[in-house]
């Protein structure tokens, strides 16, 4: 059943001109300002990420979600923001890369289709680094590019001194009508953003996140017009949409247990796909990768993605916890493992002259290269069987993934095809093995909710098997510690 609804939520979006332009560092900037102006704030991030949206969780205090129209249908995307935003309070929508990039031609799933989606204000971001009047010529460009999508104001970045501020400044303003509403001073963004191979360091990872936040929002509480940004927010109209209610619950998978790792190594989740288990009735137990010794008494498990490959010999040193995995995968416990998860389970990872042993539940070795070996959207089919999806089923998704498997053993299944992407290996991912499933590919549950209903039914399976069994398949009944 849905109701109608409709809601004011002040809102803007963070865009770019390009890749690098210092959208992040602004975002977090402004949330941080606008806080200690007293607004109350939430962020929202465009695109497939993990990393950027955790930076803007600690810089909002709020669980960020993602807003992307190729994972997840346009009315879902538009549904969540509206859901989710704030009435009283500034909604922040950082963009990715330029603000016309997208996945073809014409641009779609791009940030300016989504602010058009949301009508959401723009306010651009312009790296000014050895330009002047030149920027105005780019943000004419940007204006005329689309007229339907409201570049409200322009923030400029590395800005080298007050003369080419002004001169920008004055560029912009005159050529375009837009109003400059700041201008950040030239630093180095990587002094400022801890960064490495896929981007920035996780906030888990960086003890000091809570400084690099309060000094980012003095930079731009210093630099730039936070009152003239908020009446931009609040220029944004009403929101109409529709509100579903009804409980997916089933009185069949109550007291089925899903435990996930969760720490350093793993934090590749996305808010909704841990909703979506509990929403349909599974309790969530985190499971730290680098200290539990064991697991707890399980119904199955997720292993989401993260950065194995930087704690690789901590991991490979806990091979208690590896082997507990190993064999309850083994004795029949559903594991449902994406990216990171997939690196775990296999049987080992080498990084320059260093290999590590991994879980070894499945006879491949992987190899950590120097760049990219997926990188971006995916589409992958299903055509084989196995215990989560049916013959047929189209998976949309997006894979960034450094590794490749180096030797893979004769007896590996794999149960997809790729049609866009990279995958596993051959044009081919989907490792299965009795309940277990492992892949590249990250997918997102409001785009596609058959993966936890498959495991919360798988679980709810293993559970009964195990009590009319009379075993544990293995796993200890002692609880994490």
């Amino acid at each position: 059943m849905s109701l109608k609804a409709s809601k004011s939520c002040p809102r803007l979006v963070i865009a770019g001109t390009s890749g690098d332009s210092g959208k992040t560092l602004i975002s977090l900037g402004l949330l941080a300002g606008l806080r200690q102006h007293d607004y109350k704030v939430a962020a929202f991030k465009k695109g497939p990420d993990y990393i950027d949206p955790a930076w803007l969780n600690a810089a909002s205090g709020k669980s960020v979600r993602n807003l992307d129209t190729f994972l997840v249908d346009r009315e879902k995307v538009y549904q969540t923001f509206a859901e989710q935003s704030l009435e009283n309070g500034i909604n922040v929508i950082e963009g990715n890369r330029g603000l016309y990039d997208g996945l073809d031609l014409h641009g779609s799933h791009s940030t300016a289709e989504l602010a058009k989606l949301l009508k959401a204000p723009i306010v651009l971001v312009c790296n000014v680094t050895k330009s002047t009047r030149t920027v105005a010529a780019v943000v004419l460009g940007m204006k005329e590019m689309d007229k339907e999508a409201n570049i409200a104001g322009i923030i400029l970045n590395q800005v080298g001194g007050k003369r080419h501020k002004e001169i920008v400044k004055e560029s912009i303003e005159k050529t375009t009508g837009i109003p400059v509403l700041g201008a950040i001073p030239r630093v180095k963004n990587e002094k400022l953003l801890p960064s490495r191979h896929l981007g920035l360091i996780t906030p888990a990872e960086y003890p000091e996140f809570g400084d690099l936040i309060k000094r980012l929002g003095n930079l731009v509480s210093d630099n730039v017009h936070i009152a003239k940004l908020a009446n931009i927010a609040h220029s944004a109209s009403e929101l109409q949409y529709e509100t579903e209610t009804g409980d997916r619950k089933s009185e069949s998978v109550r007291g089925i247990k899903i435990g996930y790792f969760s720490d350093t190594a793993f934090t590749f989740y996305y808010p909704e796909n841990l909703e979506s288990l509990q929403d349909l009735g599974a309790e969530l137990l985190p499971i730290s990768s680098l200290e539990n010794k064991e697991l707890p008494d399980i119904d199955a498990l997720y292993i989401g993605g993260g950065f194995p490959e930087t704690h690789a010999e901590r991991l490979a040193e806990n091979r208690l916890l590896m082997d507990a995995v190993r064999k309850a995968a083994l004795d029949g416990l559903p594991v449902y493992a994406e990216c990171g998860g997939l690196i775990y389970l296999c049987n080992s990872l080498t990084i320059g002259e260093s290999s590590y042993p991994m879980a070894g539940l499945f006879d491949v070795d992987l190899l950590m290269n120097s760049s990219p070996r997926g990188h971006g959207y995916s589409i992958m089919s299903v055509d084989q069987d196995n215990p989560f999806y049916p013959k047929g089923t189209e998976l949309k998704g997006h894979e960034f993934h450094y590794t490749a498997p180096s030797r893979v053993g004769a007896n590996v299944k794999t149960v997809m095809s790729v049609t866009r992407g990279s995958g596993f290996k051959g044009n081919r991912d989907g490792l299965v093995l009795k309940s277990v499933w492992a892949s590249y590919l990250h997918l997102h549950a409001s785009g596609e909710q058959g993966w936890s209903e498959a495991l919360v039914k798988l679980a709810s399976e293993y559970k009964i098997d195990r009590s009319i069994s009379g075993g544990g398949a293995g796993i200890s009944s002692r609880k994490a510690v």
